[in-house]
């Protein structure tokens, strides 16, 4: 069975052909990579699960492969920034055939955070196993009641 593309109209292409073959040059290996797909070369952001409890806010970010010393944390404008770098680079040489290959990878989250529910001065971060998790202190919420007198 072969499905076709719908146009925006509601009927089918008359040229499905043509349509596949367009959608399909986008999938094609590269070929300067020797047939790996172009996703490869596609910026990746580590997944992250945000999750909360009575004390803290807390974020997991899914990041193998690195040291601590990779990460730059910062707060700034209600925002807390989580960015990495990791430069790396491999030459083999011999007689015959000399080889270089060299990886670059980076990635940044932002995460809104205002500063009258998280406490900033005591965020906390550690990195063990692959994941990073940065721990956000809440902040008391203090109700504040005023009484107003009818006159």
């Amino acid at each position: 069975m072969t499905l076709m593309k719908v146009a925006n109209n509601g009927k089918r292409s008359q040229v499905p052909a043509f349509d596949n073959l367009f959608d399909r040059l986008f999938d094609m290996p590269s070929a300067f990579d020797l047939g790996a797909p172009l996703s490869r070369f596609k910026a990746s952001v580590p997944a992250v699960n945000i999750k909360e409890n009575d004390k803290n806010y807390l974020l997991e970010l899914a990041v193998p492969g690195l040291k601590k010393e990779d990460f730059n944390i910062s707060y700034e404008n209600e925002h807390l920034v989580i960015a990495s770098e990791k430069k790396s680079e491999a030459q083999e040489e011999t007689d015959q055939v000399t080889r270089r290959e060299f990886h670059y990878e980076s990635f940044q989250r932002s995460f809104f955070l205002p500063e009258e529910k998280a406490d900033i001065d005591n965020i906390n971060a550690q990195y063990k196993d692959g994941i990073l998790l940065v721990s956000i202190p809440k902040k008391e919420i203090q109700n504040k009641v005023k009484q107003i007198t009818v006159g």
